[in-house]
């Protein structure tokens, strides 16, 4: 397969420090059937037309309506305000070439790289969560071999001040506001993925123990994949990773309760023979670790890389929490365990389907965003009310934007709490998730897709997971809801048999690797082949 030209081809480019009449190519401003074209596109080609506004620059910024009142083609055209470039990436570099420096943990004294005053508009980019370790080509090696103790790939930390130039202090609330975000021009694609089961899994690794991937390209608020065939629909682009630093006793509570859970949960914890995803926690490690500005293999280095948190999770200080609504005009309330809170973004998302079944779930991108924060003096104590025996045991708070796509109709596959075995479980909300993503995946199988095409797609595609019901014992109920105008055909059942026939066979399929390991497969006997 040919691989796809990122981005829109530029037809038609404007300079707003240039007159109207100065443009390379020639503007007009009447309509005549004998104005001649000044540029050809192809049917279905992506391109992009730059134009200015409608008074050709005349009118500017300044604090003055004479510009309207003497509208004068000599008058200055202002560039209009952009948001100040704190963190730069180059897309074609390797994570540890990037100059700022990239952190992959978190731990209290990895140093800002940048500073942001409180209610300056700000711009920062990042390399998609992997570090540019998955390619657009027509492999899943990369997904299988990958190196997951490098991951996450996180740009900053960013130390926030007031106007008057005070830190942010622990205690305070850190108020994020997206302003602006998308992915990195020039690189619009992304891909999605499952990870082969000895190396990351994912939410049913026991049912798809295969590494497999899919790529996916973007076309404006669009995206479609070639391995996908007969899907497209609007992304609702976010980052996946919004977190402050912990503090020094907030990070030895994660480290001591992950560890409890990795070494005793396999005994202790049910849910481990249903879910099959290993290891159970990420413990510290030096191995792959990136500590921004930190030199490898310094003691200091050393100390910190025994200590640090991996990224993997989400936490009190918000970190990977994956909530897919974090798109333009959200905002997010951080608690502040540092001095400066030392902000970090990363693991951009195109788009996302609730819970990022497949693990490498989202539509995963390089991207930037553009960012507004502001600080609430002791907000901790103020807005966030502590679940568990410190100050310290807090979640963040968000505020979803204005800005999503418009779905009306939508088909709802329901779980309970039973596994695929049939033993019952009491009220586990997981079980029941994992039943409806199995239940809608059997389903949409029927109308030609493959059943790794459809995790993959249910991983990313903008569907909705609820929490139905959660006191009718002993039945938890999860259900997901898929947007039925996403697909080019009508899933919804009907009294007559599935419509079989070249367009319904859907090929290619996502990109696959074998299964080399022995690890029994679960199978429901019952479902459709």
């Amino acid at each position: 397969m040919a691989q796809r030209q990122n981005g829109a081809r530029l037809v038609f480019p404007v300079d707003l420090k240039k007159k109207p009449c100065e443009q390379k190519l020639p503007l007009h401003n009447r309509w005549h059937p004998d104005i001649p074209p000044v540029a050809d596109v192809v049917a279905g080609e992506l391109f992009r037309v730059e134009m200015m506004d409608f008074s050709g620059g005349r009118i500017t910024q300044e604090f003055s309506a004479e510009d309207i009142k003497y509208a004068d083609p000599t008058n200055v055209i202002m560039a209009p305000s952009t948001p100040r470039l704190v963190i730069p990436v180059d897309v074609k570099k390797q994570p540890w070439e990037q100059n700022p420096p990239l952190h992959n943990r978190w731990h209290p004294e990895i140093p800002p790289v940048a500073e942001v005053k409180a209610g300056e508009f700000f711009r920062t980019e990042m390399v998609d969560w992997t570090g540019g370790s998955v390619r657009d080509d027509e492999s899943a090696m990369d997904i299988k071999t990958i190196d997951l103790s490098c991951v996450h790939h996180l740009s900053g930390p960013i130390r926030v001040v007031d106007e008057d130039g005070v830190p942010a202090k622990a205690g305070d609330l850190l108020v994020v506001e997206i302003c602006n975000l998308g992915p990195l021009p020039g690189d619009e694609w992304g891909y999605t993925a499952t990870f082969d089961r000895e190396n990351g899994g994912g939410f049913l690794t026991d049912h798809f123990p295969c590494a497999t991937k899919a790529i996916w390209y973007f076309e404006g608020i669009f995206a479609y994949s070639p391995h996908i065939p007969g899907v497209r629909f609007p992304g609702l682009t976010h980052p996946g990773i919004v977190g402050t630093a912990p503090s020094m006793e907030l990070l030895e509570i994660w480290n001591e309760r992950e560890r409890d859970v990795e070494e005793n949960g396999h005994k202790t914890l049910p849910l481990c023979k249903v879910l099959h995803s290993r290891p159970l926690a990420n413990l510290p490690s030096s191995t792959g670790c990136m500590l921004g500005k930190i030199k490898e293999g310094t003691p200091e280095w050393e100390k910190m890389a025994a200590e640090a948190a991996r990224t993997i999770p989400g936490r009190e200080n918000g970190g990977n929490c994956d909530i897919k609504n974090l798109s333009r005009g959200a905002k997010v309330y951080l608690p502040v365990f540092v001095e400066g809170a030392n902000l970090s973004t990363g693991d951009m998302h195109f788009s996302q389907g609730d819970g990022e079944v497949s693990f490498c779930g989202a539509i995963e991108m390089s991207g930037f965003l553009e960012l507004k924060c502001d600080i609430i003096r002791g907000g901790m104590k103020e807005y966030l009310t502590p679940m568990g025996p410190t100050p310290l045991h807090v979640n963040p708070i968000f505020e979803i934007g204005p800005v999503e796509p418009r779905f009306s109709e939508w088909l709802v596959f329901e779980g309970i709490s039973v596994d695929e075995s049939g033993k019952q479980h009491y009220l586990d909300a997981t079980v029941a998730y994992k039943r409806a993503v199995l239940n809608a995946i059997d389903y949409i199988s029927k109308f030609g897709y493959s059943k790794e095409q459809v995790y993959l797609l249910l991983s990313c595609c903008p569907c909705e997971g609820r929490i139905s019901g959660i006191v009718d014992s002993p039945n938890a109920v999860a259900t997901l809801a898929i947007p039925i105008a996403i697909f080019d055909q009508d899933i919804r059942p009907k009294p007559s048999k599935v419509p079989m026939g070249p367009r319904i066979v859907r090929t290619p399929d996502v990109l696959k690797c074998s299964y080399d390991g022995n690890l029994p497969i679960t199978k429901n006997l019952s479902a459709g082949k």
